[in-house]
């Protein structure tokens, strides 16, 4: 295989640098363990990577139906998170993440089972290409997994506090029918925010009622972030 920091072409499409960083990633994959693992198109990408070395690892609890179905295809056995304990490593992509670690999360509907797995595990892997990168959260709108009877309100609340959420719909632009998560709950994407203090923000819109799930990950933030860029894989500690 080929060594994964290694000098990238400047020509490395987006898919090619998120093949390259999922398997920079595989460095982190702990020999004997249950790992966390995430969901969406980075991760897809490591999902490929890690069916190499499935015989060195318990195997993964998976947060979200989809990735549970690509690991089973390559022979990874899926735990539930209730039959195991503190995980290895977690590792996962993210739609933005700032200079500190703190990110945003949900743009592929997983956030809350993201999270849940991200705080089983001894350690945050966030894998990105180096477009993800910003100094501060809420260029792209934040995910909100909310019960549906609480909608109209929490748009309201998000209106006074400055955003503006619109509820996800299954087809993008178009279309009126509400995206179910995993979860059988519904999502706001709220825009025209900036979030400058992601644990204040996380903190408080998790306590209002009806939220399940805010995608601002602060308290579950990254340790490690894996950058691609098309000089090769860039580690930032946290």
């Amino acid at each position: 295989m080929t060594n994964p920091t290694a000098p990238a072409s400047p020509a490395l499409s987006q898919d090619e640098l998120k093949t390259l960083v999922g398997q920079a990633a595989l460095r982190f994959v702990v020999p004997g363990e249950i790992i966390g693992v995430g969901s969406g198109s980075t991760v897809n990408k490591f999902i490929e990577a890690l069916a190499s070395m499935k015989g060195q690892i318990k195997g993964v609890v998976s947060a979200s139906e989809a990735s549970t179905a690509r690991l089973r295809a390559v022979g990874i056995p899926v735990f539930d998170a209730n039959e195991v304990g503190e995980l290895a490593v977690y590792i996962d992509g993210a739609d933005e993440i700032d200079p500190h670690g703190n990110m945003i999360k949900g743009g592929g509907a997983a956030l809350t089972r993201e999270k849940i797995v991200a705080a089983q595990s001894r350690q945050f892997v966030c894998i990105v290409d180096e477009s993800k990168l910003v100094q501060t959260l809420g260029k792209f709108p934040v995910p909100v997994e909310v019960i549906p009877m609480a909608v109209q309100r929490l748009i309201r609340q998000f209106a006074a506090m400055g955003g503006s959420a619109r509820v996800r719909c299954k087809a993008l632009g178009t279309g009126q029918e509400p995206l179910v998560t995993d979860n059988g709950q519904v999502l706001l994407d709220v825009s025209g925010l900036q979030v400058s203090d992601p644990l204040a923000f996380e903190s408080q819109v998790s306590q209002w009622p009806g939220v399940v799930t805010v995608g601002v990950f602060a308290f579950q933030k990254a340790q490690v972030c894996l950058l691609a860029a098309a000089n090769g894989v860039k580690t930032l500690t946290f």
